[in-house]
């Protein structure tokens, strides 16, 4: 007669709490580096979002380079949820990406990380939420100054359902992203990955303008670029923010949270394979 095993339930319970346990830890550990790091967290988060909103919603418009009035207020408006969801997925990259870079370069730092008891996925796991707290925290300094900053007034209309379920999964998002991005660099094209592909989805991730106002630019009565650029993650970061905190026009939430939700799911997943990658290499 074949025979049964029966689960030892104890040694399964055990066994999640261990992994329970590594994982926090890990994670209060992050947590701690970044408490220990705001000195330098800050700045680096605030200067770009700062120049940001300084050069395009307060220099230009007193230079006359720039929308005034009705329309200056309604572009700064659009601008500040392209500067939130910009701070989220540089905050993401930065958070997960380089620090990967430099951990599976020659010391093979990672390893410390990888003998905790725990599997391999969720150390790639704790990368991203770890990173995806770094992308909020970003947010939440990043929003009263990109409010307050604009010549122009800003208005804001906050949506909050749409708020707290967005903003973390946009930092998610991006810091999946940033796991993707660890695992097929090495140190010496780091600079490959911000000037080819970093460079590119912020320009063309509607940060500046919305996804509508690209309508216009048509070849053959086809508007190509607003197509083209649904390939772009921050398009639909950028586009949930403006429903989120602004009552501009802005993509239906009907593409936005499915896009975002395959954009994870896709990233996680290729991000997690190339980790285990990289550690059993």
């Amino acid at each position: 007669m074949p025979t049964t095993t029966i689960p030892n339930v104890r040694e399964d319970q055990q066994f999640r709490d261990t992994t329970a346990k590594a994982f926090l830890g890990l994670l209060r550990r992050d947590v701690t580096v970044l408490r220990k790091n705001l000195k330098e967290f800050i700045p680096r988060t605030v200067i770009q979002p700062f120049l940001l909103v300084f050069v395009f919603a307060y220099v230009f418009p007193q230079i006359g380079n720039g929308p005034t009035g009705a329309a200056g207020s309604i572009y700064a408006t659009t601008l500040i949820a392209g500067v939130l969801g910009l701070s989220i997925m540089f905050q993401g990259i930065q958070a997960v990406s380089l620090p990967m870079v430099q951990e599976f370069g020659i010391t093979r730092e990672i390893e410390d990380r990888v003998l905790a008891p725990m599997p391999v996925s969720l150390v790639a796991i704790e990368k991203v939420v770890a990173g995806a707290l770094q992308g909020l925290l970003a947010a939440l300094i990043v929003l009263p100054i990109a409010a307050v900053v604009p010549v122009n007034p800003v208005h804001l209309h906050i949506t909050w359902w749409v708020l707290l379920t967005l903003a973390p999964l946009s930092a998610i998002a991006c810091s999946s992203l940033g796991l993707f991005f660890g695992t097929k660099f090495n140190p010496r094209s780091v600079p490959v990955l911000f000037g080819i592909i970093v460079l590119p989805l912020t320009f063309l991730g509607c940060t500046y303008y919305s996804w509508k106002s690209l309508h216009p630019i048509q070849t053959g009565g086809a508007s190509w670029l607003q197509v083209v650029v649904l390939i772009n993650p921050l398009v639909y970061i950028s586009e949930g923010f403006r429903a989120a905190v602004t009552g501009n026009d802005h993509m239906s939430l009907l593409a936005i949270y499915p896009a975002l939700l395959a954009f994870t799911a896709l990233f996680l997943q290729q991000g997690i394979r190339g980790f285990k990658q990289r550690v059993l290499s």
